[in-house]
């Protein structure tokens, strides 16, 4: 008999450990678990990795200080290979398998998208550093976003090439196959015509195309004072030497896609000399916060930060510090509602967001100047 009531006791005993064991894992228990999802490998390795990196170098800060509200945070961040189903698979394993309690990412406007319909359903709170489609945010209350939107970028260059630069006419080439480079093209093109500058030709081509040479001597043939490569850096840097080859004489203009050009194109940097870029951060800024961060990220990962390290950190900041103001990550309402209440000074600027959970923040305009970047001027917000 008293072995009987020694194994039920055992019995009730393991039971109650397993639920606690459940309920601590549920909720987080002693730490804070945040999830990332980014394309660690194959041709967007480089923004993946740049977010994941920048977004891990914040947290290792944050919990050097204590963590949240004396909880560690613990980061899991999945490869989802830039593919939307790759994407919504391993967020689906970091909230049914990891039980992550708010998420920072995706990397890439299509992937993000997908993940910011199924993350709405949970009302997750969700941090996009570096997804620019403009309609990402829209899929609910819960969707943020550290990076200016792909209308923002367009915008911007053609009122910069307007009023600074003074020209009266440009053509555009972009990848017909990308949501980016088709939305930031969309809106420089809107804006050239409401500034009275002339698109003379707008030339589309399909994404892993290496011979821009066909679009680029039509565009030669016009003559526009301004050629707009919305386009990532490793097709700017093709579309750069081809276009010196052909002797092209136009101004180059972008968005941040071109982060990254100058080491791709190597010791021929100087063929992107002259170019003009929207950006989210500089290294070269003078302020005590940024020159810590790239000082940290140096000895962390031995390379310079791009623009998508930048904002990975600003996301994991803005993300920590709603939690704290939350009370914990027990519920996600107060965080998102926390989220909305951001007023933060990133690496990236001074960072709130609007009423569609956009940023609004300054816009860096980088010239390339003897093949290194320059801060040519910054464009401040109208509101």
């Amino acid at each position: 008999m008293k072995n009987k009531v020694w194994a039920l006791l055992l019995a009730v005993f393991l039971l109650l450990s397993a639920i606690v064991g459940c309920n601590k894992t549920a909720t987080g228990g002693d730490e804070i678990i945040i999830g990332g999802l980014a394309p660690e490998t194959g041709k967007l390795s480089v923004y993946g990795l740049g977010v994941k990196q920048g977004a891990e170098l914040a947290i290792k800060e944050i919990n050097e200080k204590g963590g949240i509200l004396g909880k560690k945070i613990r980061f899991i961040s999945l490869n989802e290979q830039g593919d939307e189903t790759e994407a919504l698979n391993a967020y689906r394993r970091l909230r049914d398998q990891e039980h992550i309690q708010a998420l920072i990412g995706d990397v890439t406007s299509k992937p993000t998208m997908a993940v910011a319909m199924e993350a709405a359903k949970d009302r997750m709170p969700m941090i996009t550093p570096s997804g620019t489609m403009e309609a990402i945010t829209t899929a609910g209350p819960n969707v943020f976003r550290a990076c200016f939107i792909d209308p923002v970028q367009g915008q911007a260059m053609a009122s910069y090439a307007a009023d600074a630069l003074k020209v009266k006419s440009a053509a555009v080439i972009y990848d017909s196959d990308d949501d980016y480079s088709s939305g930031v093209k969309e809106a420089f093109v809107a804006e050239c015509k409401a500034n009275g500058i002339e698109i003379v030709l707008e030339e589309g081509y399909i994404s892993g195309t290496v011979d821009f040479k066909p679009q680029l001597t039509k565009i030669g043939q016009k003559a526009p004072e301004v050629l707009f490569v919305p386009v990532y850096y490793q097709d700017v840097a093709l579309i750069l030497k081809q276009s010196k080859e052909i002797g092209l004489s136009a101004i180059m203009m972008g968005g941040d896609g071109w982060d990254g050009v100058l080491e791709t194109l190597k010791e021929e940097a100087g063929k992107a000399d002259g170019g003009y870029f929207a950006n989210q951060f500089f290294l070269g800024d003078p302020d005590e916060k940024v020159q810590k961060f790239i000082a940290s990220y140096r000895a962390a990962y031995n390379k310079d930060p791009v623009s998508f390290a930048a904002l990975g950190y600003d996301s994991a900041y803005i993300l920590a510090a709603a939690i704290e103001r939350a009370g914990g990550a027990t519920d996600k309402d107060k965080i998102n509602a926390e989220l909305a209440k951001t007023d933060y000074k990133g690496v990236t600027g001074q960072i709130r967001f609007d009423e569609k959970r956009n940023p609004v923040k300054s816009i860096q305009v980088i010239k390339v100047v003897n093949g290194q970047y320059t801060q040519h001027d910054i464009l401040k917000p109208e509101n």
